[in-house]
């Protein structure tokens, strides 16, 4: 049997794990990532940190057919350079080859959004689709796009970039410097902004108590929290915030028609009182009149697990 190894590079933690041949991590080992010191310290911990994970999966190097990377910022996945990942403090760095020289595998690099992607595609929640838009609802939106089973980032790499389509013109700033992103408004971010926004304007709600009456320990939850105990005002921000996914998603299918949107991120954690209302605003504002053959809008199914799956079976996609 081989086993392929995925490390999720990130700029907190470097998770690492070994996938076997039915997709399944079979060992992992985690370690902080050191942002911002020299990309050789970095491999060298990613180069540790897999060793640590082969040794955990009770497997040895030799049976590891190859390493695949998934970082954060635009990567050449044909030289394994990452061209900026600002928050690593990366630019025109070689990755794969410093990781390839340390553990002496052939090593594929990859966008984390694309890897995770690609995750969800093999072994998650679009498993055995071909064409699938992957969402990613954090701090920021994150986005991979894969058509006809290969990942799509553009001719110079920076595709794929969902959260900064635009959305309203001359809207909510974004941290990209433009204004009216998807981001803005779909984020997490956007999300404690429009409950910020209510509470002000509604000194009874129940969302002051959730957040301690503090409007700085506003969460994602609080809104959700809030309608779940009969709060009207925290009912409202909830139909706000899913107006503007389903409008932002509703887009996104009449660009790509993919068989699937693919959701993730912890506001996707809500389920079936997310997913429920969210589609039946987006069917109708896709340019699609059959009910039957729509793409469908699901929830992803390996959380954090999909970039480091995804990133270990990056061999199959550029092999």
């Amino acid at each position: 049997m081989s086993y392929y190894v995925g490390i999720d590079l990130g700029g907190t933690n470097i998770a690492v794990g070994v996938v076997d041949e039915d997709y399944r991590i079979v060992g992992r080992a985690n370690e902080k990532t050191k942002a911002f010191h020299p990309a050789e310290e970095i491999a060298d911990d990613m180069a540790a940190t897999a060793r640590r994970a082969v040794e955990n999966a009770g497997v040895t190097f030799d049976e590891v057919a190859w390493v695949g990377v998934g970082t954060p910022g635009t990567v050449n996945p044909e030289t394994g350079m990452v061209g900026l990942a600002a928050n690593l403090g990366f630019h025109d760095t070689p990755l794969g080859m410093l990781v390839a020289e340390r553990l002496g595998k052939k090593v594929y690099v990859e966008n984390d959004a694309n890897a995770a992607a690609y995750g969800e595609l093999m072994a998650g929640a679009a498993k055995g689709l071909d064409s699938v838009i992957l969402i990613t609802l954090g701090t920021g939106v994150g986005g991979g796009i894969i058509i006809d089973g290969k990942i799509q980032s553009g001719f110079n790499y920076k595709g794929a970039e969902l959260g900064h389509i635009g959305m309203v013109y001359q809207g909510v700033p974004c941290t990209c410097g433009r204004r009216g992103c998807i981001e803005s408004y779909c984020a997490v971010t956007g999300l404690i902004r429009i409950t910020r926004e209510s509470m002000q304007l509604n000194a009874k709600s129940k969302m002051w108590e959730l957040a301690e009456g503090s409007l700085d320990k506003v969460s994602g939850r609080t809104a959700f929290d809030a309608m779940r105990a009969g709060d009207e005002a925290g009912k409202a921000v909830v139909d706000q915030y899913i107006d503007y996914l389903a409008y932002a998603v509703s887009g996104i299918i009449n660009l790509f028609q993919p068989q699937a949107v693919v959701i993730g991120g912890g506001i996707s954690k809500e389920g079936e009182t997310l997913f429920g209302p969210m589609r039946e605003r987006a069917y109708p504002q896709t340019f699609n009149h059959d009910p039957n053959n729509c793409s469908q809008i699901i929830k992803a199914k390996l959380g954090n697990d999909a970039g480091i799956i995804g990133a270990a079976l990056l061999g199959k996609q550029y092999k």
